[in-house]
């Protein structure tokens, strides 16, 4: 057999947007991706996301389909006299091609602040386009300022259905180029799909490792696809795909409340070498998106854990991780500050333009105290509910009840709370409504 057409990953990697799988919501109609090939304009932004889901695809296919000049250059290996040489160059793209040049870079992330800054004036003067793609949290590891003037779209895991098609196209290639057809048991196909976790590269890499070992005579089987796995998980590589992959386990073991397997997780990732400080990042992520005021001590567990690891270290500390990833499990859970974020996001984004109250501001010029600043404001203090009937919410937004608190832990006595206040808030419209004259 020819292996020629190997690796699988690359040689399948889509050159349109019509071959593209997943990340609908940005690719999908009236989506961003989609206007901008419409449009056939680009501007500096960001593909954040797990590995396999398509970032560096996604943004050359937008480069090809906008006809922009281009240069790659990869974060882990490009130094910044080779990006500043090319950045020099950017006038005179410009003026060959009537566009600005745009600058791509894998996995930014890797370039450290300095580097950063270096991009920072020819993306304000529009000399370049940046594209880059991140696995990292954007927030963390881009500069604030640069961050400022890009945009992200964040990627998510490849659905079932996804990965099935790239699968069935996978195999279609095979069969083609390699003159092997290579069948599946549905049994195996599920295991497969299972274990590519929404990662299509590992899908694909598997797929290739298979067709190299397997007995083309027959069907592979579950149980042989459960033996190629075995093999090509033994160890953990910190530094590849098993990070993100075991960390996400780990992650979704804890919000399922299951204590065990989030102590495998927690063991197989620091048995396998991680840097226990970067799990205590992710753990503190957990205890804002899956706990949140449900169980406000997870955080400061969770932070005293990484306090006490770096006073301590390895492998002494480590037993601090094991106590707040039980704490974090055990915790009574709730996304309601996770779905609270996205809800604000798009109204703050929505509402953008509604002015600041007069009422709530502060009269400490001559300007503001003459159109009125501070007039009718009413100190809560001053009340003996502690509370007014001041609007605090700007005029023309109609949307109320942004929070949603449950009834798990102490997020239910944030709920008495908000409706002891609501309360409050009617009696005192009743009664101020009956002092009214008629």
């Amino acid at each position: 057999m020819n292996y020629d057409f190997f690796p699988l990953a690359d040689k399948l990697r889509p050159k349109q947007l019509a071959e593209f799988e997943g990340q609908e919501h940005l690719t999908g109609r009236q989506k961003i991706i989609q206007a901008l090939v419409q449009s056939g304009n680009l501007a500096s932004m960001i593909f954040w996301g797990p590995p396999g889901t398509g970032k560096t695809t996604l943004a050359r296919i937008l480069v090809r389909e906008t006809a922009y000049p281009s240069a790659e250059f990869s974060a882990t290996v490009s130094g910044i006299g080779e990006i500043k040489k090319m950045m020099g160059k950017s006038l005179a793209a410009r003026k060959e091609h009537g566009k600005p040049l745009v600058l791509f870079v894998d996995e930014i992330h890797h370039f450290n602040r300095n580097i950063q800054d270096a991009f920072l004036p020819y993306v304000e003067r529009g000399d370049i386009i940046l594209l880059g793609t991140t696995t990292e949290n954007p927030a963390y590891k881009i500069n604030r300022a640069l961050l400022s003037r890009l945009k992200i779209l964040e990627l998510f895991p490849l659905k079932a259905e996804h990965l099935e098609r790239i699968l069935a196209r996978a195999l279609a290639f095979i069969a083609k180029h390699g003159g092997v057809d290579v069948r599946f048991t549905p049994e195996a196909e599920a295991v497969l799909i299972g274990y590519s976790n929404g990662d299509s590269r590992r899908l694909l890499n598997l797929v290739e490792i298979i067709t190299q070992t397997a007995d083309h005579r027959e069907i592979v089987s579950e149980t042989f696809v459960l033996d190629v796995i075995q093999n090509k998980v033994a160890s953990y590589d910190r530094t590849g795909d098993d990070r993100y992959q075991y960390i996400s386990a780990l992650h979704k073991s804890v919000r399922n409340s299951d204590v065990d397997a989030t102590l495998f997780w927690l063991y197989r990732m620091l048995e396998g070498g991680e840097d226990p400080l970067y799990i205590l990042r992710r753990l503190l992520r957990m205890t804002v998106e899956d706990i949140g005021l449900a169980d406000p001590d997870a955080l400061r567990i969770c932070l005293n854990a990484k306090q006490a690891y770096e006073f301590l270290g390895s492998p002494e500390g480590d037993l601090f991780l094991t106590e707040a990833v039980v704490y974090l499990a055990a915790a009574p859970k709730s996304n309601s500050l996770y779905l609270t974020d996205g809800k604000m996001k798009q109204i703050a984004e929505k509402y953008k333009m509604l002015p600041v109250p007069l009422q709530i501001v502060n009269p400490d010029n001559f300007i503001a105290a003459g159109k009125g600043a501070g007039k009718d404001y009413v100190y809560a203090h001053d009340c003996p509910e502690k509370t007014s009937l001041l609007e605090t919410l700007p005029d023309g937004l109609p949307e109320r009840g942004f929070y949603q608190p449950n009834d798990m832990g102490f997020e239910k006595n944030i709920k008495q709370r908000l409706a002891y206040w609501k309360k409050v808030k009617a009696e005192m419209a009743k009664t101020q409504k009956k002092s009214e004259p008629d």
